[in-house]
C-alpha cells in the first residue's frame, strides 16, 4: 500500500473537486439544472448524485487501481453486498443529505472513507457550502482545510451534561427516537442535515451529541465511517450505546440499533442513559 499520507493527499484533492461539481449543481451553473429526482428504497436521488459517485470512483480508481482497493458506493452498491476480499475498501457517499440538497438548507457533504479490517483509517468530508473540507487519519488527527487555512482541530469538553447540544436530522425520525430525545437531560436541539454537517456541528463545537436510532430502516456504512473518523481523530467518540465500535465492510451495510457520537463529555454515561430510556420505552409499549 502507498504511504497513508499520499493516499490522503488524492483523497482531499478528489473531495475538492467532488464539491465543486456538487456546488454547480446546488446553483444550477451546470449546463442541465434539471436534477431528475428519483427514489431508491424510498429515498431521493438526484443526477448530481449519479455525477459525483462517477467521478470519485473514477479519480479514485485511476489513481490506485484494483489491485489494492475495493469501492463501494451508495449509488452503486448491491443490495445483498458481500464483504469485500481486498484489505482496502473506500466508502463513498457522493451526496449525504440529499433531501437537504433538494431542498436548498445548504446542509449536504460529500463522504470519502477508507475501510482496512472493518475500521475508518482515512477520511474525507467536504461541506460544499462552506468551502470546508474535513479530513483525518488514523493517530494523525483532524484537520479543517479551507481556501484560505488548514488547522488542526481539537475538540474541549467543557459542559454540564444539561447543558449539552444536541445536534439532530429534520427527517428520519419515528417515535422510539423521539422518547428518546425527550428524556435524555440534555434538551438543547439543534437541527442539522447530513451526517457529515452534523459532524462537523461538533467538531465546529456548536453542538456536542448526535444519536441515531434504527426503526425500519438504518443508516448505512457510508453515512457513518468518513464522519466517525473525523470526530474521533478531534478528540470524540462514536459508539453503539452498549460501547462496542462501529463496524464496517462486515457484509451488512446498515448501522443497525442506537448509535452516539459525542465530543466524549459524558460520552459513557449518555450512553447508558439511551439505553435506560429505551428501555423505559419498550417496557411502556409491552403493557
Amino acid at each position: 500500500m502507498r504511504d497513508l499520507e499520499e493516499i490522503l493527499a488524492i483523497a482531499r484533492d478528489v473531495g475538492w473537486k467532488a464539491a465543486d461539481i456538487l456546488h454547480s449543481y446546488y446553483h444550477g451553473t451546470v449546463k442541465d439544472t434539471d436534477l431528475e429526482v428519483q427514489y431508491k428504497q424510498s429515498e431521493p436521488v438526484t443526477i448530481a448524485d449519479v455525477t459525483v459517485s462517477q467521478y470519485i470512483v473514477q479519480r479514485l480508481q485511476a489513481a490506485f487501481g484494483d489491485e489494492d482497493f475495493a469501492y463501494i458506493s451508495e449509488e452503486t452498491y448491491k443490495t445483498k453486498l458481500q464483504p469485500q476480499n481486498s484489505q482496502l475498501v473506500w466508502l463513498i457517499d457522493p451526496l449525504d443529505g440529499t433531501r437537504d440538497f433538494i431542498d436548498k438548507t445548504g446542509e449536504y457533504a460529500i463522504h470519502i472513507a477508507l475501510i482496512q479490517e472493518h475500521r475508518p483509517i482515512l477520511s474525507v468530508v467536504a461541506v460544499p457550502e462552506t468551502e470546508t473540507i474535513y479530513y483525518a487519519s488514523k493517530d494523525g488527527g483532524t484537520f479543517k482545510e479551507t481556501p484560505q487555512a488548514t488547522v488542526p482541530v481539537k475538540l474541549s469538553q467543557e459542559k454540564r451534561v444539561e447543558d449539552l447540544t444536541l445536534v439532530v436530522s429534520r427527517s428520519h425520525r419515528n417515535e422510539r427516537l423521539e422518547y428518546l430525545l425527550q428524556h435524555l437531560p440534555c434538551q438543547n436541539q439543534k437541527a442539522v442535515g447530513s451526517v457529515g454537517c452534523k459532524i462537523a456541528t461538533i467538531v465546529e463545537q456548536q453542538a456536542e451529541l448526535y444519536i441515531s436510532l434504527s426503526g425500519k430502516s438504518a443508516p448505512k456504512d457510508w453515512d457513518m465511517a468518513a464522519p466517525e473518523l473525523i470526530l474521533t481523530e478531534a478528540g470524540g467518540k462514536f459508539t453503539h450505546f452498549d460501547g462496542s465500535p462501529l463496524q464496517y465492510n462486515t457484509g451488512d451495510i446498515n448501522q443497525w440499533g442506537g448509535l452516539l457520537a459525542s465530543n466524549s463529555n459524558s460520552h459513557q454515561l449518555l450512553c447508558q442513559e439511551a439505553q435506560r430510556i429505551l428501555s423505559e420505552f419498550d417496557s411502556i409499549k409491552t403493557v
